[in-house]
């Protein structure tokens, strides 16, 4: 008869676990009297990326009558972008009611309930999703850093979300319970689409109850069993449909960015003016007629002109030789250069209107006095 019941109860939690609803945090089970105080225990070191940590919490049997502990484990996430909201206990009307857990984009409500691992009572401040990576916050939890990589500290996310709880109720409202309503946020997070536990999880807390040392009368509220060190099996789950209608505007932007590489061909006119700069260059050409600067070379070639009267003031040196050959008589056998009036015929260049200005020329007649000292 138990094994029959027992059955029946793992048929009904595989069927809600094949369907998304939208607020998976209805009463389950309602219990007379208060589940016991939650354990401390140490968390497992998460092995491999994208393991979602779903904390321990207390289950309740009615075939037994009594709560028993569901183990600790790490989980890998059924899709992209889940977050796993912890089941939680709260009183209402003399009754301790039970909500399950569930998969969402958000963290929504569960009570208030420190499970501690950044489960502090409100939100999860044990990791984030970036991409398609969950990275995980040291500060609370414990990864395998050698082979995991997305890893980050933010102890002020941690104590933001943190509910005192020094007696470790492990439920909320009611005599002694956790006083903490939910947040609008929270609130908000309840109303979206959700799914539920997996087949895995499922088969993981119906081994805890068939294990007889998990029930808080056997084991006096200290479970053996604190928490699993070999994360559960993978099982993928299709996205909710209101994660899917997120996705489609971050494909818009992606769509957004094309016009972004409009401009680049925009720029090509850019590349027009660097042509326009060639005209700039034709008058760099013009700067060539500064090579007419070289007509004032020519003024040097009139200079040569100049240049052929020195050699008509040459017979002044002329002279001086003359006076040489006053000290020496044997010179006196010169008369060959006296013959040097020759030049005196210059007077045909003389014939050209500019020497004509020269008067030098006509004091040549002197030297012809020297032979008559003679």
């Amino acid at each position: 008869m138990q094994i029959l019941r027992s059955a029946r109860w793992l048929l009904l939690t595989l069927l809600l676990s094949l369907f998304p609803v939208s607020s998976y945090s209805q009463i389950e089970i309602s219990v007379g009297f208060a589940p016991p105080e939650m354990p401390v225990y140490e968390q497992p070191i998460c092995p491999q990326p994208n393991l979602m940590w779903t904390p321990g919490y207390w289950a309740y049997s009615n075939d037994d009558g009594d709560y028993y502990w569901v183990p600790g484990a790490w989980v890998p996430a059924p899709y992209e972008g889940a977050l796993w909201t912890p089941d939680y206990w709260d009183w209402s009307g003399g009754r301790y009611g039970f909500h399950r857990g569930y998969w969402g984009r958000h963290i929504g409500y569960y009570g208030g309930i420190n499970y501690g691992f950044g489960y502090g009572g409100i939100g999860f401040a044990g990791g984030e999703w970036r991409g398609n990576s969950f990275a995980y916050n040291t500060a609370v939890v414990h990864v395998n850093e050698t082979v995991i990589h997305t890893t980050y500290v933010d102890r002020t996310v941690v104590e933001r979300g943190i509910v005192a709880n020094p007696r470790h109720v492990a439920y909320n409202g009611g005599p002694g319970g956790i006083q903490h309503t939910a947040s609008p946020a929270e609130r908000a997070a309840e109303k979206e689409q959700h799914t539920a536990p997996t087949s895995v999880q499922t088969q993981h807390a119906t081994a805890a109850r068939a294990d007889k040392t998990s029930f808080a009368k056997a084991n006096g509220g200290h479970p053996k069993t604190l928490a699993v060190q070999k994360p559960l099996a993978a099982e993928k789950h299709a996205t909710p449909a209101a994660v899917k209608s997120e996705a489609k505007p971050k494909v818009e932007t992606k769509t957004e960015a094309k016009p972004k590489a409009e401009p680049k061909s925009e720029a090509k006119p850019k590349a027009e003016p660097k042509s326009e700069v060639k005209p700039k260059a034709e008058p760099k050409s013009e700067v060539k007629p500064k090579a007419e600067a070289r007509p004032k070379a020519e003024p040097k070639t009139e200079a040569r002109p100049k240049a052929e009267p020195k050699p008509e003031s040459r017979p002044a040196p002329a002279a001086h030789v003359e006076a040489k050959p006053q000290s020496h008589p044997a010179p006196a056998s010169h008369p060959a250069p006296a013959s040097h009036p020759a030049p005196a015929s210059h007077p045909a260049p003389a014939a050209r209107p500019a020497p004509a200005s020269h008067p030098a020329p006509a004091s040549h007649p002197a030297p012809k006095e020297e032979p008559k000292k003679k």
